[in-house]
C-alpha cells in the first residue's frame, strides 16, 4: 500500500517532515534556502508559489512559516518588524485547498491553537512549545510534563539540545529552529484519524 504524500512547506532541516514520515507519510519539502541535511526530497524555491503550482500532487500539507515575527525572543533581542509575516498568506492559501493541512508556529503567533504541544508530552527532555492550527480542528492531547531537569537550549557548538529533540542529523542551528519529530508524528496520526479517506 502506498503512503499518502505530504508537502512540507518552509521545511528547514526536516524536524517536522521526519515526524510525518514516521506517522506513515511520503514527505517532500520546500524551502527558500538550500537544505542539504533535509532527509527527504526537497525543492528550493518560494514555498507558497510551489504550493500553488503543485498542491494537486499531494494528499496533505504542513506549513511552518518563519516564526521570528512573533517569537518572544524577538521582542527581547530584536525588532519584529524586521522579520516577514508569512502567516496570513499561508493560511489563505491553505484554507482554499480541499485537502488536510496544518500550520505550525510559536504559541505567541496569531493562529488557532487546535493543539498546543510540548516536548515533555512525548518523553523528550526539551522544553519546546508549539501551536498547531489544523483543517480538522482540535481534540484531546497529551498533558505537558515537568520542565525540571531538561536539556538546556543549545548554545553554539553544543549538540545536546538537537539530539534530545530527536534531530541527530541536524546542525546546531537546525536544532534551534526545529520542531521535534515526535510532535508531528503525533499530529500526522491525528490527521489520518480525522481525515480518513482524504489521506488514505
Amino acid at each position: 500500500m502506498s503512503r499518502p504524500r505530504l508537502l512540507d512547506l518552509f521545511c528547514c532541516q526536516g524536524g517536522a517532515g521526519m515526524g510525518y514520515y514516521l506517522a506513515g507519510f511520503e514527505v517532500e519539502g520546500v524551502d527558500i534556502e538550500p537544505q542539504p541535511r533535509y532527509p527527504f526530497p526537497m525543492h528550493q524555491g518560494d514555498a507558497l508559489t510551489f504550493l500553488a503550482e503543485h498542491w494537486r500532487e499531494f494528499d496533505a500539507v504542513h506549513a511552518s512559516p518563519p516564526c521570528p515575527r512573533y517569537a518572544n525572543v524577538t521582542q527581547w533581542r530584536g525588532n519584529p518588524d524586521e522579520h516577514p509575516d508569512l502567516l496570513p498568506a499561508t493560511r489563505e492559501a491553505l484554507t482554499a485547498l480541499p485537502i488536510p493541512w496544518v500550520i505550525e508556529n510559536v504559541p505567541e503567533a496569531p493562529i488557532r491553537p487546535d493543539y498546543l504541544l510540548c516536548g515533555t508530552m512525548f518523553g523528550l527532555k526539551v522544553r519546546r512549545h508549539r501551536a498547531f492550527e489544523t483543517s480538522w480542528g482540535g481534540g484531546l492531547q497529551p498533558h505537558c510534563g515537568p520542565h525540571r531537569g531538561l536539556v538546556p537550549f543549545m548554545h553554539k557548538g553544543e549538540r545536546a539540545f538537537a539530539d534530545a529533540l530527536g534531530g541527530h542529523w541536524m546542525t546546531n542551528r537546525g536544532g534551534r529552529e526545529a520542531i521535534p519529530p515526535a510532535m508531528t508524528q503525533w499530529i500526522g496520526e491525528q490527521m489520518i484519524a480525522a481525515s480518513g479517506e482524504a489521506v488514505a
